[in-house]
């Protein structure tokens, strides 16, 4: 899949471990899981929010294009 979900890039840049991430959002750990392995086919934009003000980030430093070869 051309979109790369670096979730737990910048969970381990901010010290920041998956439950205490799925407090702060309001997510179960499953999906924040599915979210974080690249397995989502998905995300909502109020998602998306949620989690870039829990982690003081941009869209951009959660999800990233590579094309596929």
């Amino acid at each position: 899949m051309p979109i790369v979900v670096n979730l737990d890039v910048m969970m381990a840049k901010r010290k920041m471990s998956l439950n205490e991430l799925s407090e702060k959002v309001e997510l179960t750990l499953s999906n924040l899981s599915i979210l974080k392995t690249g397995k989502a086919k998905a995300i909502r934009f109020s998602t998306l929010e949620a989690i870039c003000k829990a982690l003081n980030c941009q869209p951009a430093d959660i999800l990233e294009y590579v094309e596929e070869k």
